[in-house]
């Protein structure tokens, strides 16, 4: 039979934000969908009644939509291991997409059914294929929305060593664009090149990509008066060119997505109407408000944030905070792939130490994720429990509300309506 229901006594409703008893989701393994969601009546109907053949008895764990890392990098594995910049010299293409496929079977057996991955990270277009060998089959992992190739202007998003002689020695790990007119056809083109979701630098580094400049000489280990911000961030782009992002990108109903590491490139990029903000590690209440009238999604990357921002981390986790005080609209998404994917929970634990409720983290890293890959322009719907979604499904022994170590322990997923692991054990990984 391709449709079977999974009977639960406790599951997570995102929209209402609490759990509800006794819920049985019936799912269709042919269309990948939810279709029928209802709460049983145990005194009236118990479950040995309406338990068929191949049902799923999920009584006593606590049921989740599938969770939705809306910011990460399946070519990239974590900067403990190895720098960005080594992993795009010295590995091949080959052994990224290897490692990729990897990344993409861990990111799932930890509960993670979609994946917002933004920028391909000098594997050009390869991101677009390995979302379609995921959809098609060929391999298992989470659902992808790609960005391929970031937008950058000239000298900003690029790898460069003082020997480049103003070319390039190392693959690019984005799309570099100056001015309308190319602006415009680099946006067709990453459109024509399968990304479904636009992102660029509002800011960046943009003098040669090393802080502070490292020195060959050995008995010199480093330079002899480092200036106090050795690279710091600039804009990229003028208003006119972030405008003329957006407003292309929308001819194709395709969300805009911007990295923003200062409080003026935020600002111009909401300004702009961009769909998210990643990053925003220096905010304001100003900027909290104008995103809150301008609809913008935030996503805070605070795994990444523990990680390189250490001295200010206690204001950054603040700043989120008074975000969700404000009504700023959040998702999580930690940067993944500049840490271990597997370990993506690490932002909703964060998000949670900054004191934002536990109920609305589970919302932002559910319904929140499916906002932030598009919403309505996704042409899928997922991150709730209704009839006509994705049947995407995760489960856990213990009450995530109450238990801290919970979400490290995911024992069950389905993902459109196929199981990937039951009772803690991987299902049909190759």
């Amino acid at each position: 039979m391709p449709q079977y229901t999974i009977h639960t006594s406790s599951a997570f409703d995102p929209k209402q934000k609490k759990f509800v008893e006794n819920l049985s989701i019936t799912v269709d393994s042919t269309t990948g969908l939810i279709v029928r969601v209802f709460v049983r009546d145990v005194e009236k109907e118990p479950l040995s009644k309406i338990m068929m053949d191949g049902d799923v008895d999920l009584r006593g764990k606590f049921l989740m939509p599938g969770f939705v890392d809306a910011h990460t990098h399946i070519f990239l594995h974590s900067y403990d291991e190895t720098p960005a910049l080594q992993q795009k010299r010295d590995e091949s293409m080959a052994e990224r997409v290897v490692r990729a496929v990897n990344h993409c079977k861990t990111a799932l057996l930890a509960g993670y059914t979609t994946y917002r991955d933004l920028g391909s990270e000098g594997m050009q277009e390869a991101d677009a294929n390995m979302r379609d060998a995921i959809a098609r089959g060929l391999t298992p992992g989470p659902r992808l929305f790609v960005a391929t190739r970031v937008l950058a202007s000239t000298g900003s998003y690029e790898p460069r060593t003082e020997n480049s002689n103003g070319g390039h020695c190392l693959p690019a790990g984005g799309e570099a664009v100056d001015g309308i007119d190319e602006i415009r056809r680099a946006v067709r083109r990453r459109i024509a090149a399968g990304a479904d979701i636009i992102k660029f630098f509002a800011d960046y580094r943009r003098r040669i990509m090393r802080s502070p400049p490292a020195q060959q000489h050995p008995y010199i280990p480093s330079v002899l008066h480092p200036p106090r911000e050795p690279n710091p961030d600039y804009m990229v782009f003028s208003d006119e060119e972030m405008k003329m992002i957006v407003s292309e990108a929308a001819l194709a109903r395709c969300p805009v997505a911007a990295h923003c590491c200062t409080l003026e490139g935020a600002l111009a990029a909401i300004d702009a109407g961009v769909h998210t903000i990643e990053h925003v590690y220096f905010a304001t209440d100003d900027m909290f408000r104008a995103m809150v009238k301008k609809n913008v999604v935030l996503v805070p990357t605070l795994a990444i944030a523990e990680k390189l921002h250490k001295a200010r981390f206690p204001t950054i986790l603040k700043q989120v905070k008074r975000a969700h005080e404000l009504g700023v609209r959040l998702a999580c998404g930690g940067d993944t792939g500049t840490f271990s994917h597997g370990d993506n929970v690490r932002e909703l634990e964060l998000m949670i130490e900054a004191g934002i409720p536990v109920v609305d983290v589970l919302e932002a890293c559910t319904v929140g994720g499916w906002d932030a890959c598009g919403g309505d322009l996704c042409g899928a719907r997922f991150g709730w429990l209704e009839e006509g979604l994705q049947a995407d499904l995760i489960a856990v022994d213990e009450d995530p509300i109450i238990s801290a170590g919970a979400l490290r322990k995911i024992g069950f997923v389905m993902k459109d309506a196929k199981i990937w692991k039951q009772d803690g054990k991987p299902l049909g990984m190759i």
